[in-house]
Parts: structure tokens; C-alpha cells; sequence
């Protein structure tokens, strides 16, 4: 199913097919609670040529919790967040749940990074959790569930 989504102001949209998304998580690392302001980042893992981009983001890069570069996504009109990529994997976006139209359809998989959670947010005990990234196989498992 299409799903849409935009920035506070509506200058940047998007439309992606909803079954072409390749993980969800709750990343509750110190980066994404930085850039987001509360304790977690929501986020959708789609490939970029899956993802269909309306208006200019601006982009601000900063070194991730793993050392990778995170390059963030924002308006440059209402600062809104909108999605991330990793310098060395730019064909897949972080897409912020909260930019969604309708967010209903949303079915959090895991949690990622909880050792960095702060006690006023903890994660929900019933999703598989990571204390950092999930391993190497995991990230196996998400790359071949891409390439289908």
C-alpha cells in the first residue's frame, strides 16, 4: 500500500509502497536522542530507489554511536526531520516514523542501542532488544530481506 508523509510545512513529501520497507526499530542511541530531543528516534529502513522524494532536504552530518557518518535529512524551512542515511551505505534511508501521514499501519520490530536508554524511556520488553547495533548476521538477514 502507498504511504505518504511530509514535513511540518509540506515543502518536502514522500510516497513509498509500505511492503517494500525492510525493517522498523526503536534506536534509543545518544545520537538519535540528540537529534531528535526526546529518548528515541522511530524509524523505517527502505531502500532509496524505493522511496520516492519531493523538495530539497538539507543535510547535517555527524559521526554515529558506531562511527559511521549519519547524514540527517531536515526542511530547511521548518527544521523538520525527515529521514537519514549512512555515508557508507547510501542506498538505504532511516526514514522518522513521525513524518508519516497515517502511522497506524507501523509495526515496531526491535529495539536498538539500550544501553543507552535513560530511565523516563525505556524500551518495550517485548521486542527483541539490541544493546548496540544488532550483529552481523543480523545485518545479513536485513540486507538479503532488501534484495527482495
Amino acid at each position: 500500500m502507498i504511504q505518504k508523509g511530509h514535513c511540518s510545512c509540506k515543502q518536502i513529501n514522500y510516497s513509498f509502497d509500505n511492503k517494500k520497507i525492510i525493517n522498523s526499530f526503536h534506536c534509543h542511541c545518544e545520537d538519535c536522542q540528540r537529534s531528535t530531543g526526546a529518548g528515541k528516534a522511530s524509524i523505517l529502513v527502505i531502500k532509496k530507489s524505493n522511496f520516492n522524494l519531493n523538495g530539497e532536504p538539507k543535510f547535517y552530518g555527524t559521526k554515529g554511536s558506531m562511527g559511521s557518518t549519519v547524514n540527517r535529512g531536515f526542511c530547511s524551512n521548518c527544521g523538520s526531520g525527515i529521514f537519514s542515511y549512512l555515508k557508507e551505505l547510501p542506498n538505504f534511508l532511516f526514514l522518522k516514523v513521525g513524518t508519516l501521514q497515517d502511522s497506524s499501519w507501523v509495526k515496531i520490530e526491535s529495539n536498538y542501542f539500550t544501553k543507552s536508554c535513560n530511565e523516563w524511556n525505556m524500551p518495550d520488553e517485548q521486542l527483541k532488544s539490541f544493546k548496540g547495533n544488532p550483529n552481523l548476521l543480523e545485518n545479513i538477514k536485513t540486507l538479503i530481506k532488501s534484495l527482495n
